[in-house]
């Protein structure tokens, strides 16, 4: 097969983050977005070293496990990619998957399956929506974006995996924004207002934290006028939950990203409240908390149970967001050390201890890969939960030299396990114990947990 070429397969499998694997009559090409036993046609668009990659063009035959979509966006909207499945084929897809990537570790992951969602629509306690156009030169519009494409973006009002409140904040933050007359900001030229509008809302207190994001491209009176009207109509919406804070973020930075130049209080407080295995946790808007908070309460529960008894230990949280895990280790811990690179999720981790009232925990602001030269303290017990990109190599070496006991790794990205794997092999760790917990209903997505002991 060449580069540009059309041709027609039957997917045979589909790796971890929907990329499948075809088979044509001229040979085999990889394509994004493609499901097992589905018959495609495809565009080849890069050959290197023999292996080919394609783009999705039509679907010509479904898979026999596949079912009618319940939501009106999926095939437009580039979210929930495994939506006309099944849960318990989602299930199974993943948990073959994730198997699949532990085997190239080349331990014996002992691994015991995948536990499934307690909630499998409904289930996100944060929503990032983006304002835009869906065509070239259209109105305005506030959701996600188009399935690949960077610039258009789609209005989702009828979404699965949100509540109606947040159904009905979107369709209302859309309306205020396009009679304001003000536009939304245009990510290629720079210029314009809106940019983000960003959704938090405890599963389990029902608070709501509602956050807009705009540049500083309107004059003062004209947005003053507008942000009077945006709070009057959020706070006079018909809502479940209750609306804990609303806040005003003004980001002129060029980066499509979700980002503070300033953020001012508009109404209420700055955080929202979710509880979780008998804590309360304090969230303010830019710190990190699982999307899925029941789905958090059964990763925690495996977590918890893989590093064991905490009695008089020492232990790390590296990477420590909120301080969620660092806390349910705590107490019968001699101490916990949680690290985390944003400084607001390490105050309200903070908070949060203080709340809860756990004072053997600490947390500190800082890189891992620095931090760690700076700690005094020896670990007994090691928690990972890093970024997608999973961990620096050179951070890892330092946390194997430790030679903790236990370290329980929780990856949101599995495909990073085998290289990390290999890191901690070299240092005499062991997968004792693994499992996936999927906290991404309808996605490719899925956190896998792994109990490394040390021999």
């Amino acid at each position: 097969m060449k580069k540009g070429q059309i041709g027609e397969g039957t997917v045979l499998r589909t790796e971890f983050g929907g990329k499948g694997l075809v088979v044509s009559s001229d040979g085999e090409v990889e394509v994004k977005g493609t499901l097992e036993g589905q018959k495609i046609r495809f565009c080849v668009t890069k050959k290197r070293g023999g292996k080919c990659e394609g783009r999705l063009l039509e679907v010509l035959e479904r898979s026999p496990d596949e079912i009618e979509s319940d939501c009106p966006h999926f095939g437009s909207c580039g979210g929930c990619s495994l939506r006309t499945l099944p849960y318990e084929k989602q299930l199974e897809l993943k948990e073959r998957q994730v198997r699949s990537i532990l085997e190239k570790t080349g331990m014996d992951p002992h691994f015991e399956g995948i536990i499934a969602s307690p909630v499998v629509d409904g289930y996100r306690n944060k929503m990032e929506f983006s304002f835009g156009d869906e065509y070239k030169d259209g109105p305005m519009t506030l959701g996600l974006h188009r399935k690949g494409s960077y610039h258009d973006i789609l209005t989702v009002p009828s979404c699965r995996i949100i509540d109606d409140d947040f159904r009905m904040i979107l369709s209302a933050a859309l309306d205020t924004a396009s009679r304001s007359g003000l536009p939304y900001y245009h990510r290629m030229r720079h210029v314009g207002y809106f940019r983000h509008l960003v959704l938090r809302k405890g599963f389990y207190t029902g608070e709501l934290l509602i956050h807009l994001i705009t540049s500083s491209q309107a004059d003062p009176e004209t947005e003053n006028r507008y942000l009077e009207e945006f709070v009057g109509v959020m706070t006079a919406l018909p809502l479940k939950g209750k609306i804990a804070g609303i806040l005003h973020t003004v980001n002129d930075r060029c980066a499509d990203i979700v980002a503070s130049d300033r953020t001012d209080l508009l109404f209420g407080r700055d955080y929202y409240m979710e509880q979780l295995l008998h804590l309360t946790f304090r969230i303010s808007p830019f710190s990190f908390f699982q999307n899925n908070s029941p789905g958090a309460q059964l990763l925690y529960q495996k977590a918890r149970e893989y590093i064991g008894s905490t009695k008089d230990k020492t232990v790390f949280d590296l990477y420590s967001g909120t301080g969620t895990i660092a806390q349910l280790m705590a107490p019968v811990a001699k101490n916990v050390v949680g690290v985390e690179i944003v400084e607001e999720a390490v105050r309200a981790a903070r908070e949060n201890a203080a709340q809860n009232d756990l004072d053997n925990c600490s947390f500190i602001a800082g890189d891992v890969l620095k931090v760690l030269d700076e700690l005094s303290e020896t670990p007994d017990l090691i928690i990972l939960d890093p970024p997608r990109e999973g961990v620096h190599p050179k951070a890892l070496s330092k946390i194997a030299a430790y030679g903790a006991d236990r370290i329980v790794y929780i990856s949101c990205k599995p495909t990073s396990l085998p290289e990390d794997m290999a890191i901690l092999s070299q240092a005499g760790y062991r997968i004792a114990r693994s499992c996936a917990v999927d906290m991404f209903c309808g996605t490719a997505h899925v956190e896998t947990v792994c109990l490394l002991t040390h021999s």
